[in-house]
């Protein structure tokens, strides 16, 4: 693969870095959780309070991002990213000093406020700086950089709650330190609402019937979360079932998957062209399916692994898709506003997703409830190529830089 001038930009590179704090919102306290029960285990909604501390930020911003986004319409792209970076920061380290569950519990909600003006703001961004196929292949980098940072924060996350549970909340501190950097990289576009972008006054022309474009990616998105979030939820206690009751090795299997997940998002960005806007996500979707499918009939690590890695090959095809596709259609003075609403339906996914399998695990047991989830990414694979189909195809502006 010849080397990318996009990654020779060092907004592209700041772009990356506000995108692996946002993996962090849920994910990097995960190895604290049992660590923060015993320390709170005087308080009778321990266990419930412990567990939510991972769902709330998701659920404050899949209400939020819409309203971030549109402010980032209003206030220009970089007071929104700031102030959310500040906000993320001071919340997301909130529980090395608070005495109480509730308490976190609340600083954790904030956090999401802060996640969502990050999220929602550097999306925009990555439709202001750059257009056609560099666009994409900026998504699928940004991708990548989320499933590195999520490989790297979990572990060091582990490492710290193993000396004190309380250590993986200094880990959301690392905004402070990007701060001054991506106060740099990143300026604020030379666009302003309502104006054309000047780097590709093309771009100002949305493509018709666009808000119907982004109403299907935006539901795509939420349907593939709440199938894909059975994944983190579900899987450990599947292996369990299987005798494979090491950690340990339920971490390797999630490995597996958030690696392939950085590959595939990155080359997505290259082959999206050839496959379409229509091609791409069904590829995803249909890894997805052999993925699960997999994973429920799997009996020993290896073939988990191989199914995880199937899974996360598929989902890095998507993901960079959704947002991509939104922005391509959007004219530039809503593209806050359309980040907003494909951001709020991957967390809305998020957290609707264990409420939808649990019952399915209830049952089904873990392993039919997979299959159920192999055959739901083919029926979603089905409806995508039936609704986009009917529509226009996107014209792509001809810089491929």
């Amino acid at each position: 693969m010849r080397s990318d001038r996009l990654l020779r930009d060092p907004r592209a590179w700041g772009l990356m870095l506000a995108a692996t704090l946002t993996i962090m919102s849920n994910s990097t306290i995960t190895p604290a959780l049992p660590g923060l029960q015993a320390r709170f285990a005087d308080d009778p909604n321990a266990e419930v309070l412990t567990r939510l501390l991972i769902t709330a930020p998701s659920l404050v911003v899949a209400i939020i991002a819409p309203f971030a986004g549109a402010l980032t319409d209003r206030l220009g792209r970089r007071l929104p990213l700031f102030l959310g970076l500040l906000i993320y920061a001071l919340a997301g380290t909130a529980g090395l000093y608070l005495n109480g569950l509730p308490a976190i519990l609340a600083s954790r909600l904030i956090l999401g406020l802060g996640v969502a003006f990050v999220m929602t703001a550097q999306a925009a961004l990555i439709g202001d700086y750059f257009q056609g196929a560099a666009r994409g292949r900026l998504m699928g980098y940004q991708i990548a950089a989320t499933n590195i940072g999520g490989l790297i924060f979990v572990t060091v996350a582990g490492y710290l709650a193993g000396l004190d549970p309380r250590w993986p909340f200094a880990i959301y501190g690392l905004a402070i330190i990007m701060f001054p950097f991506l106060w740099r990289m990143l300026p604020e576009p030379i666009l302003a609402p309502g104006q054309t972008d000047l780097a590709n006054p093309a771009a100002l022309q949305a493509e018709p019937g666009w808000q119907a474009t982004v109403a299907i990616m935006s539901a795509a998105a939420a349907l593939t979360f709440v199938i894909f979030y059975a994944v983190p939820t579900q899987l450990p206690y599947h292996l369990r079932g299987l005798g494979i009751t090491d950690p340990q090795k339920a971490g390797v299997a999630m490995a597996s998957m958030m690696f392939a997940a950085a590959l595939t998002s990155v080359v997505s960005g290259w082959i999206r062209p050839w496959l379409g806007r229509i091609g791409t996500p069904v590829t995803g979707y249909l890894l997805m399916a052999a993925g699960f499918a997999t994973v429920a009939a799997g009996r020993s690590l290896g073939l988990e692994m191989v199914g995880m890695a199937l899974i996360g090959g598929g989902i890095g095809m998507c993901m960079p898709t959704f947002i991509t596709t939104a922005l391509n259609v959007t004219p530039a003075h809503r593209r806050g506003l359309v980040s907003g609403l494909v951001t709020s339906a991957i967390f809305l996914g998020q957290f609707i997703s264990p409420l939808a399998s649990q019952p399915l695990v209830t049952h089904l047991g873990y392993s039919g409830a997979f299959h159920v989830g192999a055959a739901g990414y083919v029926t979603l694979a089905v409806l995508l190529v039936l609704v986009l189909k009917r529509k226009p195809r996107q014209q792509q502006p001809a810089s491929a830089s």
